[in-house]
């Protein structure tokens, strides 16, 4: 039986630390970090909430991000 593999291991990083930034600012500052993938939404809109190791998540209204998670 193959061995179970451990998935890489996120950026140590809080989330709210990137609300209040402008969207790009706020992309490029995560990339930096380490995380390898970064998805901007816009606020309210309807999105998939799998769990993806390595993903910053960022609503964003009026090119500032107001909210950020993890996944």
């Amino acid at each position: 039986m193959a061995p179970t593999p451990t998935p890489p291991a996120e950026p140590e990083d809080a989330p709210d630390s990137y609300v209040g930034l402008g969207t790009q600012a706020a992309e490029m500052l995560a990339r930096q970090r380490g995380w390898t993938s970064v998805r901007s939404v816009p606020k309210g809109a309807i999105i998939t909430m799998e769990y993806m190791v390595g993903r910053l998540n960022f609503e964003v209204e009026d090119g500032t991000v107001i909210r950020c998670w993890k996944g």
